[in-house]
């Protein structure tokens, strides 16, 4: 089971993740592209963070919002989510490119990432925007209790799937992982955070945040790393996925 992080998300002279220090214990790094974090020069120093560690490497395409940190649904065009997806990898893939790597996969951000899953036309958009980018570039979206409509979407373009499950979020009964507004959608404590990364690494099915069980497939499980604690959880859920490999 591959681990994923969202990363390089600093601005300017405001810092946010400790990149430095998760970045060892990941296997996927996706890079912000200065539409909600991730000014040229974070993205610059990001990408070479990762090719330091071997991280394989994303493009983390969001809408146009600094200031709500592209957590905000906007009301754009097919049109304009299509261009504004070609700008950011683009960008990326030159920064990338300039340092001898290259992109491998997209993963949209925030708002964009939630509407991308329940509309279609928004995900035409991005999937249209990445059969037209340089090289070969995978979608990484979010793992529900049915993937096939996804499935069949990224077939029709000819974009390969990879499915993300998240480590420290609670899901509902049909596969979304649960509103932050909504009480318990986000796992703390580090026990659980540890055993839904386990369930869902090993086939087994989790609990909904209502206590139904539910399967999830999964390619890759997200992690943060915004503070100590978090890395710490990484390190954790790192070296519990070694050991069961072993």
């Amino acid at each position: 089971m591959l681990l994923n992080c969202d990363i390089g998300e600093s601005y300017g002279a405001w810092t946010m993740g400790l990149d430095d220090q998760v970045m060892p214990y990941i296997d996927q790094a996706n890079i912000a592209c200065g539409f909600h974090a991730g000014d040229p020069l974070v993205m610059h120093k990001t990408v070479g963070l990762a090719l330091k560690h071997k991280v394989t490497m994303g493009a983390h395409p969001a809408y146009p919002d600094l200031q709500g940190f592209g957590r905000r649904s906007m009301a754009c065009s097919a049109d304009e989510i299509h261009a504004m997806v070609l700008y950011q990898v683009g960008a990326l893939s030159q920064i990338a490119g300039a340092q001898g790597g290259s992109l491998s996969y997209v993963k949209p951000h925030g708002a964009l990432y939630n509407d991308m899953m329940r509309n279609e036309s928004i995900l035409r958009a991005i999937l249209d925007a990445l059969r037209q980018s340089p090289g070969e570039l995978a979608l990484m979206a979010m793992t529900t209790a049915d993937n096939q409509p996804l499935r069949a979407l990224c077939a029709e373009y000819g974009v390969d799937l990879l499915l993300e499950a998240f480590a420290d979020r609670a899901y509902d009964e049909e596969g979304y992982i649960v509103s932050r507004k909504t009480p318990g959608a986000v796992h703390h404590d580090s026990d659980t955070i540890l055993r839904q990364v386990l369930a869902i690494s090993r086939g087994e099915t989790i609990q909904t945040i209502t206590g139904k069980p539910l399967f999830l497939e999964a390619d890759t499980i997200c992690v943060h790393g915004d503070n100590p604690e978090s890395v710490a959880a990484v390190r954790a859920i790192r070296k519990t996925l070694e050991a069961q490999a072993s």
